[in-house]
Protein backbone atom coordinates (compact mmCIF):
# COMPACT_ATOMS: atom_id res chain seq x y z
CA UNK A 1 0.00 0.00 0.00
CA UNK A 2 0.98 4.03 -0.06
CA UNK A 3 1.23 5.64 3.01
CA UNK A 4 -1.03 8.61 2.50
CA UNK A 5 -1.31 11.72 4.32
CA UNK A 6 -4.52 10.99 5.69
CA UNK A 7 -2.56 7.98 7.58
CA UNK A 8 -0.26 10.11 8.54
CA UNK A 9 -2.00 11.17 12.63
CA UNK A 10 -2.81 7.15 13.17
CA UNK A 11 0.91 6.41 12.16
CA UNK A 12 2.70 9.13 13.89
CA UNK A 13 0.62 8.12 17.19
CA UNK A 14 1.42 4.65 17.05
CA UNK A 15 5.10 5.19 16.41
CA UNK A 16 4.91 7.46 19.73
CA UNK A 17 3.55 4.31 21.37
CA UNK A 18 6.33 2.01 19.97
CA UNK A 19 8.47 4.82 21.10
CA UNK A 20 8.12 3.91 24.93
CA UNK A 21 8.90 7.29 26.09
CA UNK A 22 11.39 7.97 23.48
CA UNK A 23 12.12 9.01 19.95
CA UNK A 24 10.89 12.48 19.82
CA UNK A 25 7.88 14.40 19.17
CA UNK A 26 5.52 12.60 17.20
CA UNK A 27 3.71 15.85 15.64
CA UNK A 28 6.83 17.39 14.61
CA UNK A 29 7.44 14.30 12.26
CA UNK A 30 4.34 14.37 10.74
CA UNK A 31 4.13 17.65 9.88
CA UNK A 32 7.55 16.90 7.89
CA UNK A 33 6.44 13.52 6.57
CA UNK A 34 3.08 15.38 5.65
CA UNK A 35 5.05 18.17 3.69
CA UNK A 36 6.96 15.66 1.86
CA UNK A 37 4.08 13.80 0.79
CA UNK A 38 2.36 16.54 0.03
CA UNK A 39 5.27 17.61 -2.36
CA UNK A 40 6.37 14.46 -4.11
CA UNK A 41 3.51 12.04 -3.55
CA UNK A 42 2.78 8.89 -1.47
CA UNK A 43 5.31 6.16 -0.96
CA UNK A 44 5.11 3.13 -1.00
CA UNK A 45 5.42 0.63 2.18
CA UNK A 46 7.05 -2.59 1.05
CA UNK A 47 6.31 -5.36 2.43
CA UNK A 48 9.80 -6.79 4.01
CA UNK A 49 9.65 -9.97 2.22
CA UNK A 50 8.90 -8.69 -1.35
CA UNK A 51 12.58 -6.63 -1.05
CA UNK A 52 14.78 -7.94 -3.46
CA UNK A 53 17.54 -9.85 -1.97
CA UNK A 54 20.24 -7.86 -4.31
CA UNK A 55 18.23 -4.51 -3.91
CA UNK A 56 20.77 -1.92 -1.71
CA UNK A 57 18.74 -0.59 1.39
CA UNK A 58 19.84 2.57 3.51
CA UNK A 59 18.55 3.33 6.73
CA UNK A 60 17.61 6.66 7.67
CA UNK A 61 17.36 8.24 11.51
CA UNK A 62 17.88 10.68 13.84
CA UNK A 63 20.51 11.18 16.79
CA UNK A 64 20.53 12.89 19.40
CA UNK A 65 18.31 14.16 22.90
CA UNK A 66 14.61 14.35 22.26
CA UNK A 67 14.11 17.70 23.94
CA UNK A 68 16.50 19.36 21.65
CA UNK A 69 13.70 19.14 19.21
CA UNK A 70 11.63 21.40 21.05
CA UNK A 71 13.41 24.21 19.68
CA UNK A 72 15.84 22.67 17.14
CA UNK A 73 14.07 21.29 14.53
CA UNK A 74 15.25 18.88 11.58
CA UNK A 75 14.79 18.70 8.36
CA UNK A 76 14.71 16.40 5.00
CA UNK A 77 17.85 17.79 3.39
CA UNK A 78 19.97 17.21 6.57
CA UNK A 79 18.65 13.51 6.07
CA UNK A 80 19.50 13.31 2.40
CA UNK A 81 22.80 14.96 3.28
CA UNK A 82 23.71 11.61 5.48
CA UNK A 83 22.15 9.44 2.90
CA UNK A 84 23.68 11.23 -0.39
CA UNK A 85 27.06 11.02 0.93
CA UNK A 86 27.00 7.30 2.33
CA UNK A 87 25.66 6.48 -1.49
CA UNK A 88 28.79 8.17 -3.08
CA UNK A 89 31.26 7.09 -0.13
CA UNK A 90 29.72 3.36 -1.21
CA UNK A 91 29.70 3.99 -4.65
CA UNK A 92 26.15 2.70 -4.94
CA UNK A 93 22.66 4.22 -4.54
CA UNK A 94 19.40 3.33 -2.53
CA UNK A 95 16.95 1.08 -3.94
CA UNK A 96 15.01 1.51 -0.73
CA UNK A 97 14.47 3.07 2.69
CA UNK A 98 14.43 1.47 5.96
CA UNK A 99 13.53 2.72 9.28
CA UNK A 100 16.53 2.08 12.11
CA UNK A 101 13.75 2.07 14.44
CA UNK A 102 9.88 2.40 14.18
CA UNK A 103 9.79 4.70 17.40
CA UNK A 104 8.96 8.08 17.29
CA UNK A 105 10.45 10.79 14.60
CA UNK A 106 12.40 8.21 13.34
CA UNK A 107 9.39 5.70 12.16
CA UNK A 108 8.19 8.84 10.34
CA UNK A 109 10.80 10.17 9.15
CA UNK A 110 12.04 7.41 6.64
CA UNK A 111 8.05 7.80 5.25
CA UNK A 112 9.28 11.21 4.50
CA UNK A 113 12.44 10.55 2.73
CA UNK A 114 11.27 8.05 1.10
CA UNK A 115 8.58 10.25 -0.61
CA UNK A 116 11.53 12.82 -1.34
CA UNK A 117 13.36 10.58 -3.00
CA UNK A 118 10.57 8.63 -4.74
CA UNK A 119 11.71 5.32 -3.14
CA UNK A 120 9.39 2.51 -1.42
CA UNK A 121 10.42 2.64 2.41
CA UNK A 122 10.36 -0.99 4.15
CA UNK A 123 8.10 -2.76 6.46
CA UNK A 124 10.58 -2.93 9.15
CA UNK A 125 12.77 -1.65 11.10
CA UNK A 126 15.84 -2.54 13.45
CA UNK A 127 13.86 -2.96 16.80
CA UNK A 128 10.09 -3.29 16.81
CA UNK A 129 10.07 -0.19 19.14
CA UNK A 130 13.12 2.24 20.21
CA UNK A 131 16.20 2.46 21.56
CA UNK A 132 18.92 5.19 22.60
CA UNK A 133 22.24 3.77 21.00
CA UNK A 134 22.94 3.09 17.68
CA UNK A 135 24.17 -0.83 18.62
CA UNK A 136 20.99 -1.34 19.86
CA UNK A 137 19.03 -2.89 16.76
CA UNK A 138 18.71 -6.03 15.47
CA UNK A 139 20.53 -5.80 12.31
CA UNK A 140 24.12 -5.36 14.53
CA UNK A 141 22.96 -8.34 16.69
CA UNK A 142 22.62 -10.76 13.55
CA UNK A 143 25.64 -9.57 11.74
CA UNK A 144 25.06 -6.38 9.28
CA UNK A 145 28.08 -4.10 10.15
CA UNK A 146 27.29 -0.38 11.12
CA UNK A 147 29.59 1.66 9.27
CA UNK A 148 30.63 2.83 7.08
CA UNK A 149 28.03 5.58 8.89
CA UNK A 150 27.40 9.43 7.98
CA UNK A 151 26.11 11.99 10.48
CA UNK A 152 24.71 15.20 9.04
CA UNK A 153 23.89 18.60 10.58
CA UNK A 154 21.98 21.59 9.49
CA UNK A 155 24.79 23.37 8.67
CA UNK A 156 25.83 20.95 6.09
CA UNK A 157 29.05 19.42 7.85
CA UNK A 158 29.24 16.09 7.54
CA UNK A 159 31.40 13.48 9.34
CA UNK A 160 32.11 9.76 8.02
CA UNK A 161 33.05 7.05 10.96
CA UNK A 162 34.33 3.59 9.91
CA UNK A 163 34.88 1.30 12.80
CA UNK A 164 35.08 -2.36 13.17
CA UNK A 165 32.22 -2.59 15.85
CA UNK A 166 29.02 -0.58 16.32
CA UNK A 167 29.43 0.24 19.99
CA UNK A 168 32.82 2.08 18.99
CA UNK A 169 30.86 4.03 16.38
CA UNK A 170 28.22 4.90 19.07
CA UNK A 171 30.52 6.28 21.32
CA UNK A 172 32.54 8.26 18.19
CA UNK A 173 28.91 9.43 17.05
CA UNK A 174 27.49 10.15 20.60
CA UNK A 175 30.67 12.48 20.95
CA UNK A 176 30.33 14.53 17.62
CA UNK A 177 26.68 14.67 17.91
CA UNK A 178 27.36 16.75 21.85
CA UNK A 179 29.43 18.50 19.02
CA UNK A 180 27.08 19.18 16.53
CA UNK A 181 24.43 20.47 18.17
CA UNK A 182 22.84 17.47 20.22
CA UNK A 183 20.56 16.39 17.24
CA UNK A 184 22.04 15.32 13.76
CA UNK A 185 20.69 12.65 11.02
CA UNK A 186 22.62 9.87 10.08
CA UNK A 187 22.51 6.98 7.81
CA UNK A 188 24.29 3.90 8.91
CA UNK A 189 23.99 -0.10 8.38
CA UNK A 190 23.69 -0.01 4.44
CA UNK A 191 22.69 -3.74 3.33
CA UNK A 192 21.44 -5.55 0.93
CA UNK A 193 17.58 -6.51 0.53
CA UNK A 194 18.27 -10.35 1.63
CA UNK A 195 20.48 -8.53 5.12
CA UNK A 196 17.56 -6.71 5.54
CA UNK A 197 15.08 -10.29 5.50
CA UNK A 198 17.59 -12.09 7.50
CA UNK A 199 18.29 -9.36 10.13
CA UNK A 200 14.84 -6.98 10.42
CA UNK A 201 11.89 -7.28 12.65
CA UNK A 202 9.11 -7.00 9.99
CA UNK A 203 5.98 -5.16 9.43
CA UNK A 204 6.52 -3.04 12.42
CA UNK A 205 5.44 0.27 10.39
CA UNK A 206 1.72 -0.90 9.69
CA UNK A 207 2.05 -2.27 13.29
CA UNK A 208 2.42 1.46 14.41
CA UNK A 209 -0.30 2.30 12.04
CA UNK A 210 -2.31 -0.37 13.16
CA UNK A 211 -2.05 1.05 17.20
CA UNK A 212 -2.53 4.31 16.10
CA UNK A 213 -6.16 3.42 14.71
CA UNK A 214 -6.95 1.10 17.04
CA UNK A 215 -6.37 4.01 19.89
CA UNK A 216 -8.90 6.61 17.37
CA UNK A 217 -11.45 4.00 17.29
CA UNK A 218 -11.54 3.52 20.96
CA UNK A 219 -11.81 7.05 21.92
CA UNK A 220 -15.11 7.15 19.44
CA UNK A 221 -16.37 4.47 21.50
CA UNK A 222 -15.50 5.86 25.04
CA UNK A 223 -12.75 3.50 25.91
CA UNK A 224 -9.56 4.14 24.03
CA UNK A 225 -7.00 2.18 26.31
CA UNK A 226 -9.09 -0.81 26.56
CA UNK A 227 -9.29 -0.55 23.09
CA UNK A 228 -5.59 -0.26 22.51
CA UNK A 229 -4.80 -3.44 24.91
CA UNK A 230 -7.21 -5.40 22.55
CA UNK A 231 -5.60 -4.80 19.57
CA UNK A 232 -1.88 -5.23 20.89
CA UNK A 233 -3.40 -8.69 21.79
CA UNK A 234 -4.13 -9.48 18.35
CA UNK A 235 -0.68 -8.94 17.22
CA UNK A 236 2.01 -11.37 16.58
CA UNK A 237 4.81 -9.30 18.43
CA UNK A 238 2.96 -7.35 21.12
CA UNK A 239 0.62 -10.15 22.44
CA UNK A 240 1.18 -9.59 25.73
CA UNK A 241 -0.02 -6.36 26.99
CA UNK A 242 -1.07 -5.33 30.35
CA UNK A 243 -2.27 -2.06 31.95
CA UNK A 244 0.45 -2.30 35.05
CA UNK A 245 -0.78 1.02 36.80
CA UNK A 246 -3.30 3.80 36.74
CA UNK A 247 -1.73 6.92 38.86
CA UNK A 248 -0.80 10.75 39.34
CA UNK A 249 2.75 11.82 38.44
CA UNK A 250 3.79 13.32 41.49
CA UNK A 251 7.45 14.08 40.67
CA UNK A 252 9.77 13.95 37.44
CA UNK A 253 13.68 14.55 37.25
CA UNK A 254 14.78 14.78 33.81
CA UNK A 255 18.22 16.29 32.74
CA UNK A 256 19.82 16.53 28.73
CA UNK A 257 23.55 14.99 28.70
CA UNK A 258 25.59 13.13 26.75
CA UNK A 259 23.35 13.22 24.16
CA UNK A 260 20.59 11.95 25.99
CA UNK A 261 17.38 12.60 27.95
CA UNK A 262 18.29 10.38 31.19
CA UNK A 263 16.02 10.83 34.55
CA UNK A 264 12.51 9.20 36.57
CA UNK A 265 9.23 9.49 37.06
CA UNK A 266 7.44 8.86 39.71
CA UNK A 267 3.24 8.35 40.31
CA UNK A 268 0.77 7.17 42.80
CA UNK A 269 -2.29 5.27 42.70
CA UNK A 270 -5.62 7.31 41.84
CA UNK A 271 -7.02 4.55 44.46
CA UNK A 272 -5.67 6.58 47.17
CA UNK A 273 -3.90 3.41 48.47
CA UNK A 274 -0.38 4.71 48.53
CA UNK A 275 0.92 2.64 46.02
CA UNK A 276 3.64 4.24 43.62
CA UNK A 277 5.45 3.50 40.36
CA UNK A 278 8.83 4.38 39.58
CA UNK A 279 10.11 4.86 36.36
CA UNK A 280 13.33 4.92 34.70
CA UNK A 281 14.84 6.23 31.33
CA UNK A 282 17.32 7.00 28.95
CA UNK A 283 15.40 8.81 26.23
CA UNK A 284 13.04 5.75 26.86
CA UNK A 285 11.44 3.92 29.17
CA UNK A 286 13.64 1.03 30.54
CA UNK A 287 12.62 -0.06 34.13
CA UNK A 288 9.18 0.34 36.03
CA UNK A 289 9.05 -0.65 39.36
CA UNK A 290 5.47 -0.68 41.79
CA UNK A 291 6.70 -0.07 45.41
CA UNK A 292 10.36 -1.13 45.00
CA UNK A 293 9.10 -4.53 42.95
CA UNK A 294 9.79 -4.66 39.06
CA UNK A 295 6.86 -5.25 37.13
CA UNK A 296 8.55 -4.67 33.54
CA UNK A 297 11.74 -4.15 32.02
CA UNK A 298 14.03 -3.70 29.16
CA UNK A 299 13.51 -4.68 26.07
CA UNK A 300 9.73 -5.01 26.74
CA UNK A 301 8.21 -1.90 26.27
CA UNK A 302 7.17 0.30 28.82
CA UNK A 303 4.36 3.02 27.83
CA UNK A 304 2.73 6.07 29.63
CA UNK A 305 -0.72 7.23 27.68
CA UNK A 306 -3.08 9.84 29.13
CA UNK A 307 -5.78 7.97 31.31
CA UNK A 308 -8.84 9.27 29.24
CA UNK A 309 -7.41 9.36 25.46
CA UNK A 310 -4.74 6.65 25.55
CA UNK A 311 -1.98 9.36 23.90
CA UNK A 312 1.01 8.18 24.21
CA UNK A 313 3.45 10.86 26.75
CA UNK A 314 6.84 10.86 25.71
CA UNK A 315 9.44 11.67 28.47
CA UNK A 316 10.14 14.95 27.48
CA UNK A 317 6.02 15.36 28.02
CA UNK A 318 5.84 13.84 31.30
CA UNK A 319 4.51 16.66 33.81
CA UNK A 320 3.31 16.72 37.13
CA UNK A 321 -0.29 16.03 37.82
CA UNK A 322 -0.78 14.14 34.63
CA UNK A 323 -2.92 11.17 34.76
CA UNK A 324 -1.75 8.63 33.17
CA UNK A 325 -2.14 4.85 32.15
CA UNK A 326 1.15 2.63 32.35
CA UNK A 327 1.26 -0.36 29.81
CA UNK A 328 3.74 -3.21 29.97
CA UNK A 329 3.99 -4.73 26.60
CA UNK A 330 6.31 -7.59 25.18
CA UNK A 331 8.75 -7.25 22.78
CA UNK A 332 9.58 -8.77 19.59
CA UNK A 333 11.02 -12.16 19.74
CA UNK A 334 14.39 -11.43 18.06
CA UNK A 335 14.82 -9.17 21.17
CA UNK A 336 14.54 -11.50 23.29
CA UNK A 337 17.37 -14.20 22.27
CA UNK A 338 20.48 -14.22 24.48
CA UNK A 339 22.58 -12.72 21.94
CA UNK A 340 20.08 -9.17 21.20
CA UNK A 341 20.03 -9.19 25.35
CA UNK A 342 23.44 -8.68 25.60
CA UNK A 343 22.88 -5.93 23.42
CA UNK A 344 19.98 -3.86 24.87
CA UNK A 345 18.72 -6.23 27.85
CA UNK A 346 19.00 -4.64 31.27
CA UNK A 347 22.77 -4.92 32.09
CA UNK A 348 23.27 -2.96 28.58
CA UNK A 349 21.75 0.06 30.84
CA UNK A 350 23.30 -0.93 33.44
CA UNK A 351 20.44 -2.38 35.58
CA UNK A 352 20.86 -4.35 38.40
CA UNK A 353 17.93 -6.66 37.51
CA UNK A 354 18.01 -9.19 35.14
CA UNK A 355 15.38 -9.54 32.31
CA UNK A 356 11.98 -11.29 32.59
CA UNK A 357 9.24 -11.64 30.40
CA UNK A 358 6.53 -8.90 30.78
CA UNK A 359 3.47 -12.11 30.59
CA UNK A 360 5.91 -13.59 33.38
CA UNK A 361 6.06 -10.72 35.40
CA UNK A 362 2.36 -9.61 34.77
CA UNK A 363 1.72 -12.97 36.67
CA UNK A 364 3.41 -12.75 39.56
CA UNK A 365 1.23 -11.99 42.74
Amino acid sequence: MKIETAMLKDFARGAAFLGTGGGGDPYIGRLCCAHAIEQHGAPELLPLEAVADDANVFSVAGMGAPTVLVEKLFSLEEAHLAVSKLERFLGRRADAIIAAECGGINATLPIGYAAMRGLPVVDADGMGRAFPSIEMVSFNVYGVACTPMVIANEHGETVIIETGAAVAAEEIGRALVVQMGASVMLSCYPMTGAEAKRTGVAATLSAAYGIGRAISAGRSAGQPVAALLAYLRTTPYYCHAHLLFEGKIVDVQRETTRGWVLGRCVLEALDGRGARLEIQFQNENLCAQRDGRVIAIVPDLIVVVDRETAEPITTEGLRYGQRVSVLGVSAPPALRTSDALAVFGPQAFKLDHPFVPIEILAATP
